[in-house]
């Protein structure tokens, strides 16, 4: 079915530096077979998967997928070919239409035929291919949200929606790059069954690029390990996974313990959200709880508890209905809903990482790091009223555009258009920090995140996807926040530079004194790092524990987690 024959691909980066993407790869898949591939972050993964998919030209060497084959030399029209009989499931991929989720599947059921999506006829649709549309969404578990708007689904909703819009192109092969990547242990086994149950009834080949052994073990017939670029070895999923987890470093011996002292308190919040079509999707209320200064708290909970919502109002991007989230901050509690200078130190003093976060594409990482420190070094609130003043802006609008600099830029952006301002006003108010001075504030914070200071000068997308979230981490602790707010931004590490980004968060909360509240679906990660969890269903927080074992371990029972057990 399909055959790799030494396949190489290069990269050249802007100043001239040629980095290897694979190197003489060759390997056969048969029909029917789950091919896993796994490796640290940057070994080429990625590359392979989008070469099988016919999106990057390969430099040497020859694939073929059924009965077509491309090699260095091929024209276009034979990778869009290729194309058509594939399809892929990217990293952190999202880009759906803002339409139902049935109706989603069915603009890629019509553009199968008639080539255009974005002039979908949906009666047309409807009574071509609305039973399909269902049938596809039956494979895929998302029957019961069919007529749920795709903007309101959960992370991990979606990505079983662009599953089945991939299904929708009828491949002879599926490609998967991490499917479950932003998953909650209850969605993600639902998507590990949906590979099952595609893979067997529809006989479609799938090659399944993951490092987290327990999704192998779980799919896959037979796995490849990468390494720099080539193929290192080729066995059962058990025997490459423990080749594999070989490199993992030992966990930090720091213990985090919280002081007595409270820094965060959340009163009575109340926060209800509809449908666009009127029906109440999620209610969040009674939500009463403390945070202690040092506190490692994790949120967790299936997908669509309502975790992101909560803590997105904890760092003041959300407003409840009603309620209160108050923050101590030098001795002294503002809230954080409240307008003004109180709010304002408040964020000067608060880091959050987005799930679905962004580097800025064209920008140095040197360049993204002193406007981080422009936004949220020590004097910013006074020097920014000095600013304010001069340019004749009032301390709550000031305040206003403060909240923007914890925005992912896209949104910053769109907001400050609807208002009539340009985005070059953030960078009037908060100017950026000195480039030697920057230099010398990220030198302990890349040592710890094992980022080496000559990517400094890279631009984001000459990083790898390990290399990207471990710099946006940077981003948020280069100016030593008192609170740490993340929401399950480390997803789609693998497992060696997840254990590297944990001992860097115990060492570095544990010298700089941080408050750290996270989401996260990872359970080993949640165990190795938090002293607290809280855990939520259905807008309510059902258990509040330091017994972080056996919360985590009635999450997973919870969320009749098979994979996590070894089941297959």
């Amino acid at each position: 079915m399909i055959k790799v024959e030494n396949v190489c691909k290069d990269y050249e980066l802007d100043d001239g530096t040629v980095v290897t993407g694979v190197k003489n790869i060759s390997f056969e898949v048969k029909e029917g077979e789950i091919l896993g591939i796994m490796g640290k972050s940057g070994s080429g993964k990625t590359t392979l998967l989008r070469a099988l998919r016919g999106v990057e030209h390969i430099d040497s060497g020859k694939i073929t997928v059924s009965d077509l084959s491309v090699d260095g030399d091929s024209s276009q029209f034979y990778y869009n070919k290729l194309k058509k009989i594939t399809a892929i499931h990217l990293q952190r991929s999202f880009g759906l239409w803002p339409d139902t989720v049935r109706e989603n599947v069915l603009r890629k059921l019509y553009s199968r035929r008639y080539f255009d999506e974005s002039s979908t006829d949906f009666e047309v649709a409807e009574s071509e291919f609305g039973q399909e549309a269902d049938e596809l969404l039956e494979y895929v578990s998302l029957t019961h949200k069919k007529d749920h708007y795709a903007s309101v689904l959960s992370g991990g909703e979606k990505q079983r929606l662009i599953m089945a819009r991939q299904l929708a192109k009828q491949p002879k092969v599926l490609l998967l790059d991490e499917p479950a990547t932003m998953a909650c242990p209850k969605t993600k086994q639902e998507i590990l069954d949906a590979v099952k149950k595609i893979n067997k009834e529809l006989n479609i080949t799938v090659v399944v690029v993951s490092h987290l052994p327990e999704v192998q073990k779980y799919l896959a017939d037979r796995v490849i390990l990468m390494e720099d670029g080539e193929i290192k070895k080729e066995g059962t999923p058990d025997e490459i996974t423990e080749e594999f987890l070989n490199e993992m470093e030992p966990i930090v011996d720091i213990e985090n313990v919280s002081t007595d002292l409270d820094v965060i308190d959340v009163k009575d919040i109340y926060k209800r959200f509809y449908l666009l079509t009127g029906g109440e999707v999620l209610q969040i209320e009674d939500v009463n709880f403390k945070v202690q200064k040092e506190n490692i708290l994790s949120i967790i909970g299936p997908s669509g508890a309502g975790k992101t919502v909560l803590l997105r109002m904890l760092a003041g991007l959300e407003e409840p209905d009603s309620g209160d989230v108050l923050y101590n901050v030098e001795g002294e509690w503002n809230d954080i809903e409240v307008p003004g200078i109180g709010r304002m130190k408040i964020r000067s003093k608060l880091g959050f990482m987005h799930q679905e976060f962004a580097l800025t594409h064209y920008a140095t990482v040197l360049d993204q790091l002193a406007t981080r420190l422009g936004y949220k070094n020590q004097d910013i609130v006074k020097d920014a009223r000095a600013r304010a003043e001069r340019l004749g802006l009032g301390e709550e609008l000031l305040d206003s555009l403060y909240l923007l600099t914890d925005l992912q830029e896209s949104e910053a952006k769109a907001r400050l258009r609807q208002v009539g301002l340009e985005p070059d006003i953030l960078g009037d108010l908060f100017p950026k920090f000195p480039e030697t001075e920057t230099r010398k504030a990220v030198v302990d914070i890349f040592d710890s995140l094992d980022l080496d200071l000559d990517i400094l000068q890279r631009k984001s997308y000459e990083l790898s996807g390990g290399q990207k979230v471990r710099v946006m981490l940077a981003l948020i602790l280069i100016s030593k926040p008192e609170f740490l707010l993340l929401d399950e931004p480390f997803g789609d590490l693998d497992p060696i530079t997840l254990r590297t980004v944990t001992n860097s968060l115990k060492k570095i909360s544990k010298e700089y004194n941080i408050t750290i509240v996270m989401i996260s679906h990872n359970t080993d990660f949640i165990k190795e790092l938090s002293n607290r969890a809280l855990f939520m269903d259905d807008g309510e927080i059902i258990d509040d524990s330091e017994d972080i074992d056996e919360i985590v371990d009635n999450f997973i029972d919870f969320c009749h987690a098979n994979y996590l057990k070894g089941d297959n």
